[in-house]
Parts: C-alpha cells; sequence; structure tokens
C-alpha cells in the first residue's frame, strides 16, 4: 500500500456517504492514500494540502485559487465527484493540473428529468392534472384533443454535454426535433435539425434549456422571444435560471398562454411571494434534476474509476479540456 497516491478529500463533508459508499471507498483507498476522516472544507491551514498530489472533491469544495496552488507544489490531479469544474481551480492552475469530473454522471439524471417532463408536458398531465384536482370530474374513455406526443416538436437549446444526452434520450420516440447551438457541427448527426434560436422558438411545442450560464446567455429567452413562443407551448429549464428573463417569463405565465416546467430559477431561492409558487401552469422543483440520493453513488463510481486509471498509469476518461470548460452547462 506503500506505493498510494497521496491524496486528500476537499468538499462538504456531508456529501462523503452518498458518493463513497463502503464498496466504494474501499476501491478508492486501495489506490489513494486518503483519510476520510479529514476533509478540507477550506484550503488556508490545512496541512495535509502541502503533500497531496491528487484532490477528491465534490460540492461544497474550497476553490483552488493562487494561494491553494502555491501551498500545494506536489499537486497534479484534480478528480472532481460532481459537475461543472468551472469555479472549482483558478486559472493558473489549469496550465499545471489534470482536471476530471463526474459531469457526465451528473448528466444523466438531468437529461432522465428533462425527458419525463417533455413527455408529461407533451400528454398535457400537468394541465390536467390541476384540473383534476379542481373538478374531480371524472369520464372513462373522454378524449383530450390538444395533447399527445405523436409528431409534437421539440426544441433543445445547446448540444451540451446533458443537451447530447436528451437528444439520445428523444430518439425513440415520435418527435420533430430541432437544436439551436452555435458550436454545435452541422455534419455531426444528433438526432435534430439544426435551426436558429428564433426559428427553434417559434416553431417548438416544448423548448428545453441546456445552454450554459455565460454572460452570453444571460436572459437568452427574453421577452421577445417568451412572446413568440406558440400558444400552448412549455418552456423546460434543467439548466441555470438566468438562461430566462424571469419577468417576463412570469408574465407570458400569467396570461395562461404558455406553461413552464422549472427546476432552476433566478434568483434561486425564489423570494416566499413569487408568482411561480402559485401560477396553476408552473411545475417548480426545487433544483433536483441532478444527482438525489442513490444517484450521487455513480458519480462516486466514475471517481473511483478515474482514480485506478490514474494509479495504472492510464488517460483519464473524463479529463475537461481547460480551453473549452467555459461551455459546460
Amino acid at each position: 500500500m506503500a506505493d498510494r497516491l497521496p491524496a486528500l478529500f476537499a468538499m462538504d463533508p456531508v456529501h462523503l456517504p452518498g458518493l463513497f459508499p463502503a464498496p466504494l471507498m474501499r476501491r478508492l483507498r486501495a489506490v489513494l492514500d486518503i483519510d476520510p476522516s479529514r476533509v478540507a472544507e477550506r484550503y488556508e491551514g490545512f496541512g495535509p494540502l502541502a503533500d497531496a498530489e491528487v484532490i477528491v472533491s465534490g460540492w461544497g469544495a474550497p476553490r483552488l485559487d493562487a494561494a491553494a496552488l502555491e501551498r500545494a507544489p506536489r499537486l497534479h490531479t484534480v478528480l472532481h465527484a460532481a459537475g461543472s469544474v468551472k469555479p472549482l481551480v483558478a486559472e493558473p492552475g489549469w496550465a499545471r493540473l489534470a482536471v476530471s469530473s463526474a459531469a457526465d454522471a451528473n448528466a444523466l439524471p438531468v437529461a432522465e428529468y428533462t425527458l419525463a417532463a417533455i413527455l408529461l408536458a407533451g400528454k398535457g398531465v400537468f394541465e390536467l392534472q390541476e384540473a383534476f384536482r379542481a373538478d374531480r370530474s371524472f369520464t372513462l374513455g373522454r378524449i383530450h384533443p390538444r395533447v399527445g406526443n405523436f409528431g409534437r416538436t421539440v426544441g433543445i437549446v445547446g448540444a451540451s454535454r446533458i443537451g447530447r444526452r436528451v437528444l439520445e434520450l428523444l430518439r425513440p420516440f415520435d418527435f420533430r426535433v430541432l437544436l439551436a447551438d452555435p458550436f454545435a457541427d452541422p455534419a455531426e448527426d444528433l438526432g435534430a435539425e439544426l435551426v436558429d434560436l428564433d426559428r427553434l422558438v417559434a416553431e417548438a411545442d416544448i423548448v428545453s434549456l441546456h445552454a450554459p450560464d455565460l454572460p452570453a446567455t444571460a436572459g437568452l429567452l427574453d421577452a421577445g422571444r417568451l412572446a413568440s413562443l406558440k400558444d400552448g407551448a412549455v418552456v423546460v429549464n434543467t439548466a441555470r435560471g438566468r438562461l430566462v428573463d424571469t419577468d417576463a417569463l412570469v408574465a407570458e405565465l400569467a396570461t395562461g398562454r404558455i406553461s413552464a416546467v422549472l427546476d432552476v430559477t433566478h434568483p434561486e431561492p425564489l423570494p416566499e411571494d413569487s408568482p411561480l409558487f402559485t401560477l396553476p401552469n408552473v411545475f417548480l422543483t426545487p433544483h433536483v434534476a441532478g444527482s438525489q440520493g442513490n444517484e450521487l453513488a455513480r458519480m462516486g463510481l466514475y471517481i473511483v474509476e478515474e482514480a485506478e486509471r490514474l494509479a495504472a498509469g492510464r488517460p483519464l476518461a473524463h479529463r475537461v479540456d481547460g480551453d473549452l470548460r467555459w461551455r459546460q452547462a
């Protein structure tokens, strides 16, 4: 065991048991010299940082800023048991460190949530549930003519990691799928017709957002684009709340003309008096589309496997391209 790589955990300790249940922790400690009883919630004054060659991080990890990097001269690899790495490492670290992420593992439950939202929205389930709750009227065999998923147009905004997962999951269904992404390769078969955003918004019955949170994408769905949505259209947002102009969305929803499925909002959390809590055409969840419960162990498994590759001298399978990290949703 003497040849194990010196490592440390850096995250909110509350997540450690979920990410690394006993079988995964045993595998991790077989290749890394790491102590689960010592978890860095801050790097300042944390002695083990000086000897660490590997950091296993997760939600709540402190930022590897210039000062922390200077105190970690042996550090060469960060294995992040979560999604986005954009806030994790300061700029100087990207030239020096190999950074791997479990973003692929976290993308799957988000894509599954999105698929469920698209299918239920297309079926009219959210509206019908509210109506059924209100009048409790039931007629066996009654046909609801304005719902159904056959031939419905779904618009995916962003061919990000999660957006691509959603596109894969949509393939078996009888949807017409549009994709808007200025960086997508027209020659790549993503199972969707590549269009500009304005056309997508005008033609889609369901618009699902999967673009990264950047200054350029703030308010991507603004008042004008929201107004151009079809009557009866549904906005699904599992990306970031800032992609949508919240005030404009509330105004459009208040007319009853469109609906929304929102797992993220801006601001987050919402003020207690936000109309999004009470509008009947809004299905609102508290940022739960990403890994929850036993899904954390999937992210932990990705990191254990990366640690095993690292220890065996093999390339990391989920290394983040530092030059493209800003595009990660």
